[in-house]
């Protein structure tokens, strides 16, 4: 009732002229009124139309002024914002620089748990190389290195493979790398971590490089001893590289190849290759090692790559590092 109300007094005069024309109309059938009663209804009648045509009109023509006010009023506010906008959409603009921020997180992926596994056997499967860089190789010389080797051999294919860690020779090191793995679980189960257990994963992992080297035509390989330890592995393949630490619990970080950082890290392990003390493993040619290679072709092996044994390794300690280098067990299996 209230909206028909409302409407009624915004068209009163056509619905005058309307209730007018009506009564008019009504009379008129009737003879209640004479002709020229009519004829003057019908003349204040098509006034009240004109009225109304007219007001409609006016109406209209405010209506378009005010809208062509309205644009020209937008018009000049965007001309003023157009070098704003430039700002925030060129391309130096606040947007671009957003999506580049955004882009450098996405770079880096955290990997959490099996992930871990899962992405290092994804990038083992169709490299073509291979550069690690850790502690004593514990993880490379039982799963890395076969495993790599094994799909090279399935694509026949050729495989390089570096290898950087902690130099067997230098007791200081190994004794800082032993101090650091039994703070990571000092109450743990298993093997203890000391000088000598340090320096036979070091010796091992040689020994497992120098091993595959005389049974594969298709790699070559990269040995290097430092007498600085680092807290961190790193793994790179043709892939990604792939960021670890000793604790599988701890989470790890994946930089696939076309990314920036990847070639980053590439650099630093060059450079760290660089700096530490090359093994030559070419001079294993000299020693032909079994298939179970024996303790008299070990100690002839380590002393023709210049990484002599300890005096204080007896048969039993070269014959646990032969052990650990060909029946080498994955560590956190």
């Amino acid at each position: 009732m209230a909206r028909l109300l409302t409407w009624v007094l915004k068209n009163l005069d056509a619905f005058i002229g309307l209730l007018l024309a009506l009564t008019v109309a009504i009379l008129g059938l009737n003879n209640g009124v004479s002709q020229d009663v009519v004829n003057s209804a019908i003349l204040l009648i098509l006034g009240l139309l004109a009225q109304a045509l007219l007001r409609d009109r006016l109406r209209r023509e405010t209506a378009e002024r005010e809208v062509r006010q309205v644009v020209r009023d937008t018009r000049d506010r965007l001309t003023e914002l157009v070098p704003q906008m430039q700002e925030i959409i060129g391309p130096e603009g606040v947007l671009n620089r957003t999506r580049e921020a955004i882009d450098s997180v996405s770079m880096v992926r955290v990997l959490h748990g099996s992930e871990v596994g899962l992405a290092l056997t994804e990038a083992r499967r169709h490299t073509d190389r291979w550069d690690f860089k850790g502690g004593t190789g514990t993880y490379t010389r039982a799963v890395t290195l076969p495993e790599c080797l094994e799909h090279a051999r399935r694509r026949n294919a050729t495989l390089h493979f570096s290898i950087e860690i902690i130099d067997p020779t230098d007791e200081e090191v190994c004794e800082r790398y032993a101090r650091f793995r039994r703070s990571l679980a000092p109450d743990g189960p298993g093997e203890q971590w000391t000088v000598d257990r340090t320096r036979k994963e070091s010796y091992a992992t040689v020994l497992a490089a120098c091993w595959h080297r005389q049974r594969s035509g298709l790699l070559t390989i990269d040995v290097r001893v430092s007498a600085q330890m680092t807290t961190f592995r790193y793994d790179l393949s043709s892939s990604c590289v792939i960021i670890t630490q000793e604790n599988p619990q701890t989470p790890a970080l994946r930089i696939d190849h076309q990314e920036l950082y990847y070639n980053r890290y590439n650099i630093e392990l060059q450079y760290s290759r660089e700096q530490s003390r090359r093994v030559p493993v070419e001079a294993a040619g000299q020693v032909k090692l079994d298939d179970e290679p024996s303790v008299e072709q070990v100690r002839r092996l380590f002393t023709a790559l210049g990484l002599p044994l300890p005096r204080s390794f007896g048969d039993r300690d070269v014959a646990d590092i032969v052990s650990r280098a060909i029946q080498a067990r994955n560590p956190y299996a």
